[in-house]
């Protein structure tokens, strides 16, 4: 290799600054939402749980703990198999406030040791480990006193496998080697060995579409993928960010561009009790406004709206519409309810058809414009003045503070409360009263962690 070569692969391009210790620790938390019930629940400590998005028979998994999964149990298994695989499985309906609340003291307890980089997710995050601690020997104290602290302060149904490692990408992979509670040490010399049965699929920023491009260009392993130049794998991603995967692989210390929301929505499982096109509406339209009021929250206006409908037994419809930028809850509605008479004219398949059974209901708010972006303003500057539309802005700014009053809505989230009163709403539109939503907006997606005020709009 030439001296320029050797350069590259030792200092980088700008931007780009090699590691040669240790700097990071990942933690990932080991079937957390199952983890947070035995915690909450000693009863269940030990015992096989599962968590589902609500208390019905017909729902999935979304969470396993481990010992059910020694019973054949994923995520996504429908309870009704969970239970004939497991009679004495404990089925706990979601509770992702709670989830929240629990997330912000792990975070905390492990502050006491060492500075966040950043939250991946409800269940896993990256810190800092510094030069001082950037030492196998020294690293591995460190993490051992965060999982004592997480045990003895937070509580020990709460584990974590954690990895140290040069890069974030590469101690995130370390987090994955033992799990669960698995403490893992990954050096720039132990690779390309250590991880050379891993399939390149599992490995972030590999999806399906790049490991398609892999394989073509003969990429099937990882320690092909480890061969890669930086130039090869840029062209085999087709951008920079090929390029930036290699040296984070490589341990390089590579700044994580922050991500634009692109869409804001919400999905639920329907139970028996709701499965009926009315009462499914009812869910939609309740989904809908949790959507458009975290649009309102973030500043952002919405171009498009998708409803998607999963049907019993099996089946599935899709529909979109757009329009012109808008944060109003009034016209998502009503195009909410076009689409929903287009879903119901194509699901009943002519006169006289029984009417659908409904699964599932999905909505989502997307292509998105932040408030003061050029495309808005030159909107703004050829619209006519509307003072219905000014009227109608007000009205849901001040339900909004209606419904994200903390003083008063917030007492179990975050206190230490395991599970509380039932929260007032405040503002529903009538149809929804009786309904039980308690947890219908705030479904976690494993990519984010939701603020607390997204529980209390």
């Amino acid at each position: 290799m030439s001296s320029a070569a050797e350069m590259s692969l030792v200092h980088g391009p700008p931007g780009y600054r090699p590691n040669v210790g240790l700097r990071y620790l990942f933690i990932d938390f080991n079937a957390y939402f199952a983890a947070v019930e035995q915690h909450d629940h000693p009863g269940l400590f030990g015992r096989p749980v599962v968590v589902a998005p609500l208390a019905s028979e017909s729902s999935g998994a979304i969470a396993v703990s481990y010992e059910a999964r020694a019973f054949g149990i994923r995520r996504g298994t429908p309870i009704r198999e969970a239970r004939r695989l497991c009679p004495g499985l404990a089925v706990m309906p979601a509770r992702h406030d709670r989830y929240v609340a629990v997330h912000k003291q792990l975070m905390d307890e492990i502050g006491r040791h060492l500075p966040l980089v950043k939250v991946y997710s409800i269940d896993e995050a990256a810190f800092r480990l510094s030069r001082s601690e950037e030492h196998p020997r020294a690293a591995l104290v460190v993490a051992r006193a965060i999982k004592r602290g997480i045990a003895e302060n937070v509580g020990p149904a709460l584990r974590a496998s954690i990895g140290l490692a040069p890069s974030r990408l590469l101690a995130k992979l370390a987090a994955e080697r033992n799990k669960p509670d698995g403490l893992t040490v990954l050096e720039i010399a132990d690779l390309p060995r250590r991880l050379a049965g891993m399939p390149l699929e599992e490995i972030p920023g590999v999806g399906p579409g790049v490991a398609a491009r892999l394989a073509r260009a003969g990429v099937h392993d990882f320690p092909a993928l480890w061969r890669l130049q930086p130039k090869q794998a840029r062209a085999i991603w087709g951008s920079v960010q090929g390029e930036r995967f290699w040296y984070a692989l490589h341990g390089y210390e590579v700044d994580e561009p922050e991500t634009k929301k692109s869409m804001i929505g919400h999905s639920r499982v329907l139970s028996r009790e709701h499965e009926r096109p009315c009462e499914a509406r009812v869910v939609g339209r309740a989904l809908l406004l949790k959507a458009a009021s975290r649009l309102r929250h973030y500043g952002l206006h919405a171009r498009a709206l998708t409803l998607a409908v999963r049907l019993r037994p099996v089946g599935r419809w899709e529909g979109a519409r757009r329009f012109p930028p808008t944060q109003d809850s009034f016209s998502f509605l009503r195009v909410f309810d076009a689409l929903w008479a287009a879903f119901l004219d194509e699901a009943r398949c002519g006169r006289g058809a029984p009417a659908p059974r409904c699964g599932g209901v999905t909505v989502y708010l997307h292509d998105l414009a932040a408030e003061g972006a050029a495309e808005l303003a030159q909107l703004d500057l050829f619209a006519p003045s509307d003072p219905a539309a000014d009227r109608r802005a007000r009205l849901w700014a001040t339900i909004d503070r209606i419904n994200a009053d903390l003083e008063h809505k917030f007492e179990r989230l975050g206190g230490g409360s395991k599970t509380g009163e039932k929260r007032r709403r405040y503002v529903t539109l009538a149809r929804q009263q009786g309904l039980d939503l308690d947890y219908l907006g705030a479904k976690i997606a494993f990519s984010r962690v939701p603020e607390e005020a997204e529980f209390l709009y």
